[in-house]
């Protein structure tokens, strides 16, 4: 059922773009002709120009499907999106111009109009897709098109994909059950929970199940190759979750050694020219905009003297690069009397041992009574943050990158953190951006492992525009 709501999707996709390119390209026309009072280059028609441009329109929404602005995996993220629209519309006034050439006939009656329709189509379907984007959120939220799943696992990753997609207005995804133990099942879970997943492949019609997602395969082959089996047989997607996120890295490499598939790791990017390149992007991108950052930074430090009596900043020592010991620069969130101490010895002084416990299982506390309510609204928007910058300037961080952690956090990380401490520390990361206050310390890390194992420009990008989104709207992981 999904994947025929999928082909429909895209083929209403392909048919508003057609529509929208066609809608573009006359109103460039009619701007430039009607409304401009200048003499046009060439006389051309109304009804020439609009044939020609038909014949081509077919190719160019092939173009369209070649950069795949048809696939899923483009249009349901935006901003990879909004990138290859870009990209399509650019290459299509490219192939417009081209086609004048070929057939040695002018189509365009002036310059502008070809400038114009290239603004115009790009702006025109950027806004067709949204509107779509939010009909088809506006479905998912009612039910209509979504993808109905079965998630089979025994550990804590697969209550955490069950929670990460019970918003099925943004995910599409409709967790209908769930096999594997009942405790790992997430709180007010309304699906149907089955012991054993061989009772679950038996109402695999029943539940009308579109997709079966693993998160850790069975001791015994026989059962994991039952469950490809069946979706094999019934038509339904089959994704596998290795409970490792270090074998997930999308750079790793599939090959075959001796007859058998091998799959070699890839550790990192940002080692040699990757972390030149990374280290001169964000030092252009901190020092061009030095006038606006220095500038709220002042701004907060007179806002801090008024709202939070106290020093302005706090240091606190963290593990940078290599395990090093650094000193990064936040403002003071606290109250002043709190600031630098021990977290759970505190709140035993206040007698909060549930909070210590809290604190010690996750590193985080929602609701910290230790923090002020100008503090709290720097916490909220992350903005107690930009005074890293400084460390950015220095060197001993990064825009983006894994997140910081104290000394005393080492111990958490096992084996795990030999990748992140081969990297620098960021501002800001995949973690922070994703959404997901509630994700368990290992989760984050294995957001963080993603980061270092994947990392490219786009990304950062990706992350740095969604940093913006979180300090406008308050919103993300804190």
């Amino acid at each position: 059922m999904y994947r025929r709501n999928s082909k429909f999707y895209s083929l209403v996709l392909i048919l508003c773009d057609t529509l929208v390119l066609i809608a573009a390209f006359v109103l460039a026309y009619v701007a430039r002709v009607q409304y401009d009072p200048r003499p046009l280059l060439h006389n051309i028609y109304a009804f020439d120009y609009l044939f020609y441009f038909l014949l081509i329109v077919p190719f160019w929404i092939q173009i369209f499907a070649l950069i795949g602005l048809y696939q899923p995996q483009t249009y349901n993220r935006r901003l990879i999106e909004w990138f290859k629209i870009g990209v399509g519309v650019f290459i299509g006034v490219l192939l417009v111009i081209g086609w004048e050439y070929v057939v040695d006939r002018n189509l365009f009656p002036a310059r502008l109009v070809a400038v114009y329709a290239l603004i115009g189509s790009f702006l025109l379907i950027l806004l067709e897709r949204e509107i779509l984007r939010f009909i088809r959120s506006l479905m998912f939220r009612y039910g209509k098109g979504t993808k109905r799943v079965l998630l089979v696992g025994s550990t804590g990753i697969t209550a955490d994909i069950a929670k990460s997609l019970d918003d099925t207005a943004r995910s599409g995804y409709e967790v209908i059950a769930i096999a594997g133990p009942k405790r790992y099942l997430p709180t007010k879970f309304a699906g149907h929970h089955y012991s054993r997943v061989e009772e679950a492949l038996k109402n695999i019609q029943l539940d009308r199940i579109g997709a079966i997602i693993q998160t850790d395969l069975y001791e015994d082959d026989n059962r994991n190759q039952k469950i490809l089996s069946i979706a094999q047989e019934h038509h339904i997607d089959y994704s596998f979750i290795p409970a490792q996120a270090e074998f997930y890295s999308g750079k790793n490499i599939i090959d075959v050694f001796l007859g058998y598939p091998m799959i070699t790791v890839y550790q990192t990017p940002l080692v040699g020219w990757g972390a030149i390149l990374k280290r001169i992007f964000d030092l252009s991108l901190v020092l061009i905009t030095a006038p606006l950052w220095l500038s709220i930074i002042a701004l907060f430090v007179i806002l801090q003297k008024i709202f939070n009596p106290g020093p302005a900043f706090f240091v606190n020592n963290r593990l940078g690069r290599y395990g090093k010991v650094i000193k990064i620069y936040k403002f003071r969130s606290m109250m002043a009397k709190y600031s630098g101490q021990d977290a759970i010895a505190i709140f035993k002084q206040m007698g909060r041992d549930d909070l210590a416990e809290e604190y010690a299982r996750t590193r985080k506390i929602d609701n910290d009574p230790r923090i002020t309510r100008f503090g709290q609204f720097l916490r909220v928007t992350s903005l107690d943050e930009l005074p890293q910058l400084l460390n950015v300037v220095r060197g001993e961080m990064s825009l983006v990158g894994p997140r910081p952690i104290l000394p005393d956090e080492k111990g958490f990380y096992k084996q795990r953190g030999a990748l992140l401490f081969s990297v620098k520390p960021g501002i800001t990361g995949l973690w922070q951006v994703s959404g997901r206050s509630d994700m368990s310390f290992e989760g984050r890390v294995d957001l963080e492992l993603y980061y270092a194992q994947n990392w490219s420009f786009w990304l950062d990008l990706r992350i740095l525009f969604k940093t913006i989104a979180v300090v406008l709207f308050a919103r993300g992981a804190r």
